[in-house]
């Protein structure tokens, strides 16, 4: 390859041809993506673009390679567009104010940032980036479908928030490419990552019972979403295989204000207890609280674990033992498969389970 100063005005693929020493021809075809080149030439065409300053002509690409290099990220539930009182328009769904209860409560959640974190670091050194969309109504997600058929983003990575989301299922009849963030609750013929979430309760009661806990009960997600009843599962069976047939459950929705509510109703039911698991961080946050308001000690009185490792863990008082979940790598390996599949659109579906770990802090 040729040593060239940058050049003053705007890079041509003509001047990063003659920087590598190959063709023109050559040159787009590495740029393109195409694989059939040899790896030598495709790395001295690219220390030539870098060389160079040559940056592609997205639109041009676009036309040879019929990709955008966007990539739908979409965070959608099960809602409905609401009801507009009598002679009044309809409810715009585009209106920033109509969805704003439901994009708080995402950003609430330390879980989605780790999403999008494992996500932008996966598609950034590709060249490609994301399209935060947010699918709460009906009226949104055929939004997201319409914005997939018209050539808008490549394909969609779906975080679905409700065991009753249609928008899986809409995807995959359209025919579009998208890949699902855990397990769908209905059978939907799409490729999704998810957690062994069963071994990460299985951890959890071990832990507990190891401690010397005896008197146990556990704070679960929400029961109408796999995860949730995983969880669930995962920590009853461990524990009726130790000799523990009954378990006090109160019912949470991954918040830290349901944690509180939750660890409220079992404190009035089960005043002796003495270790909790409660199903994510924000619900173990919040039954710390409340066990500190009532004067019990964690975990001296009642040992509590969490589940995700969630930034919630690090910030709980005390810091929280948890299960971790590789959120990041989860959602790299979500972009993974998508863009493995805009390759081979007519390829099976797959799945991949990550495994949990126990990360001991000081609640447990």
């Amino acid at each position: 390859m040729t040593d060239a100063p940058r050049l003053a005005g705007t890079p041509t693929l003509e001047d990063v041809a003659r920087a590598a020493g190959v063709s023109r021809a050559t040159v787009s075809r590495v740029i393109n993506g195409v694989r059939n080149v040899d790896p030598v030439i495709q790395e001295a065409v690219r220390r030539a673009v870098s060389l160079t300053g040559y940056a592609p002509n997205r639109a041009a690409r676009s036309l040879v390679t019929r990709r955008t290099d966007a990539i739908a990220l979409v965070v959608s539930g099960a809602g409905v567009d609401p009801e507009p009182a009598d002679g009044a328009p309809a409810a715009d769904a585009a209106d920033p104010e109509s969805g704003s209860s439901f994009t708080a409560q995402v950003f609430a959640d330390p879980f989605f940032g780790r999403v999008v974190t494992g996500v932008v670091n996966y598609l950034r050194p590709r060249g490609m980036h994301p399209v935060l969309m947010f699918a709460e109504t009906s009226r949104a997600r055929e939004d997201v479908v319409s914005f997939l058929r018209q050539g808008s983003a490549d394909g969609a990575l779906v975080v679905s928030t409700h065991a009753e989301d249609p928008l899986p299922g809409m995807l995959t009849d359209a025919g579009l490419p998208a890949v699902l963030y855990a397990r769908p609750a209905r059978p939907v013929r799409i490729s999704y990552v998810d957690l062994a979430h069963q071994d990460g309760a299985r951890l959890a009661a071990e832990h507990l019972l190891a401690r010397g806990c005896r008197r146990l009960a556990t704070i679960t997600g929400p029961l109408d979403v796999p995860a949730g009843q995983d969880r669930l599962a995962g920590f009853r069976d461990t524990m009726a295989q130790h000799g523990h047939p009954y378990i006090p459950i109160a019912e949470g929705q991954f918040t830290q204000e349901s944690g509180e509510a939750a660890m409220e109703r079992l404190l009035a039911e089960h005043p002796d207890l003495d270790g909790v698991f409660a199903a994510n961080d924000l619900m173990a946050m919040g039954a710390c609280h409340v066990l500190r308001e009532q004067g019990r000690r964690v975990p001296e009185d009642v040992a509590v674990i969490g589940f995700d490792d969630s930034s919630a863990a690090s910030a709980c008082r005390p810091p929280l033992t948890t299960v971790r979940q590789p959120v990041e790598a989860m959602a790299a390996e979500m972009a993974r498969l998508l863009i493995d599949g805009l390759s081979k659109p007519d390829g099976a579906t797959t799945s991949v389970i990550f495994e949990p770990a126990l990360v001991v802090r000081d609640s447990a």
